[in-house]
């Protein structure tokens, strides 16, 4: 039987080749340590939910729209949702990129269309607007300023930079007795902000200024 031998060449490949091989061998079982080693910190794999798509704020969660996926306990972001059913029918308070997981405090708790939309520890409050229907619209931001009356009238700013969470047609006549004539405004403030507002309401002529748009602005003003 003739055997064919191999050449110098065909020899130094089958030399590189096993050392490529062996190399690799060894680096895979080097991260699988690695690995090993880490869990210890990072924590067994726990299921997240995370958005399968970008999502708006105010918009009501579906099934469709969330997946499921597994992160080192350690990374998962605190009060993460770990089931679909959790998260489905519930209102976003904030905007949500793809991938990023959702949690408790981006999501608002079971209430109408004003309360599903409150971020913890902030209120809505209703104000007459003072302007034309159609000037504003939710997203909107606004200052309120109050001018109080008597022998030396006066005004102060007490709400700068409030979102809006929507706009009450007051067309009916629903808030008559503001005298506005125009819409309300359901406003995102702070509990200090809303005891402000009630004063200014009770005491004052309010008037509101509305802001320039500014993008990523989410936070409720002062």
């Amino acid at each position: 039987m003739f055997l064919r031998r191999w050449s110098p060449r065909s020899k130094l490949l089958l030399v590189l080749a096993v050392a490529a091989g062996a190399g690799s061998f060894s680096m895979v079982r080097g991260y699988a340590a690695e690995v090993r080693a880490l869990r210890p910190s990072a924590g067994d794999p726990v299921a997240v939910v995370v958005a399968a798509t970008d999502l708006e704020r105010g918009s009501v969660i579906a099934e469709t729209e969330l997946r499921i996926e597994r992160m080192p306990s350690a990374y998962a972001p605190p009060g993460a949702l770990a089931s679909v059913d959790d998260a489905t029918g519930r209102t976003l308070v904030t905007d949500v990129v793809e991938g990023e997981p959702i949690t408790v405090t981006r999501v608002g708790s079971a209430g109408g269309p004003v309360a599903s939309l409150l971020p913890s520890g902030l209120r809505a409050f209703v104000v007459p607007a003072g302007v034309p229907a159609g000037v504003v619209r939710a997203g909107d931001r606004v200052d309120v300023l109050a001018t109080f009356g008597g022998p030396h009238p006066y005004t102060n700013t007490v709400g700068t930079g409030l979102e809006i969470l929507s706009v009450i047609d007051d067309s009916a006549g629903a808030f008559e007795a503001s005298g506005t004539g125009g819409p309300s405004l359901v406003l995102l403030v702070s509990h200090e902000t809303a005891e402000r507002l009630t004063h200014a309401t009770a005491f004052a002529e309010v008037s509101v200024s509305v802001h320039r748009p500014v993008r990523g602005l989410r936070r409720a003003g002062r």
